[in-house]
């Protein structure tokens, strides 16, 4: 089986900002680095590249330059990185120039009676406010940062937060875990997925092609515990070595389980936030808060057996039992 290190914990976040341009490491070899110029923070272990969270805007690269949907944006995961130091995830697609790699958006937000597109990016936009703290501690490396939604990109609507750990899952691999809170600053804010019943949340688009397998599970209404996983599998576009990237829900999350959602032409897979044929409303005094693991991983990836025990590890709060032992994988 796969080793699986740890189980919830909480995010390490240091007092404050790190310098413009600071390298904060571990003796792990976890490592985060932000540059102010460029409004980037990367985050790297052993010297290898992890992921790169682009605060700051990033602009349209001249190849998609004038496209449909093609608009610069900030507040998102590109490149994330698999364990070999392939590149896992794609932005300024071709085929989907406002696609960013792992972004958390909706395409449907509601305000004042009218609609607007945070994921296509059209009339609304997540907007850099300040990078709260970035840093290593107790083997977990942390960003946090906050951002604020501008309906027509000039009115504040939603104050967001997202918080970005990373840490060790043994066997090569390691998790990232997002905490994402968005409490709004005016009366009327609805969040929906599109059309109410398609994509919308925690959105992951990838380049794992190549052999492409994605596996969901989700056990059924009253079971006990009702676990929540999925994974896609694969070569990465122009790549050698097969990688697996694993989603896994926080039973915490409000209408858990949501719906998983798969485009296999695209490699994309995501869970979806809220539950089909619903808009959610946001409330100012009573932030949002939803929470996801990644695992990634070498190979082809974890078993339903292994990302059952994940599930499990993920779930459970912090300091309520050991940590599962370390096994070969079978």
């Amino acid at each position: 089986m796969t080793p699986i290190h740890g189980v919830a914990f909480f995010c390490l976040i240091s007092a404050g900002a790190a310098a413009p341009t600071q390298t904060a490491a571990a003796s792990d070899g976890l490592a985060v680095r932000q540059d102010k110029a460029t409004g980037r923070v990367e985050v790297s272990r052993g010297g290898k590249p992890v992921l790169r969270y682009n605060f700051a805007t990033v602009p349209v690269p001249s190849a998609v330059k004038g496209r449909k949907y093609a608009e610069p944006r900030s507040d998102y995961i590109h490149p994330l990185y698999g364990p070999g130091g392939e590149v896992l995830t794609v932005d300024y697609a071709n085929d989907h120039p406002h696609h960013r790699g792992v972004y958390w958006a909706w395409p449907e937000v509601y305000y004042k009676g009218q609609l607007r597109d945070l994921h296509a990016l059209q009339g609304l936009f997540a907007r850099p406010s300040k990078l709260i703290s970035t840093g290593v501690s107790g083997g977990v490396a942390t960003i946090e940062a906050e951002n604020i939604w501008k309906w027509d990109d000039t009115e504040p609507i939603v104050r967001e937060r997202a918080t970005i750990c990373v840490s060790d899952a043994g066997g090569g691999g390691y998790f990232i875990d997002f905490e994402f809170s968005f409490a709004a600053l005016a009366d009327g804010v609805q969040v929906a997925r599109r059309g109410q019943r398609a994509y919308g949340g925690l959105n992951i688009r990838t380049s794992l092609q190549g052999g492409q397998k994605i596996l969901e599970h989700t056990d059924p209404a009253g079971a006990g515990p009702r676990r929540s996983y999925a994974q896609i599998a694969g070569i990465p576009t122009g790549g050698k070595q097969s990688s697996a990237l694993a989603i896994i829900q926080h039973a915490g999350n409000p209408e858990y389980p949501g719906d998983w959602v798969k485009y296999p032409k695209l490699a994309w897979l995501q869970p979806t936030f809220p539950a089909s044929g619903k808009k959610f409303p946001l409330a100012k005094d009573k932030p949002l808060v939803l929470k996801y693991r990644l695992w990634l991983q070498p190979g082809a990836g974890a078993g339903d057996q292994d990302l059952a025990r994940a599930w499990d590890a993920y779930n459970k709060p912090a300091g309520s039992a050991k940590p599962p032992k370390a096994e070969d994988k079978q």
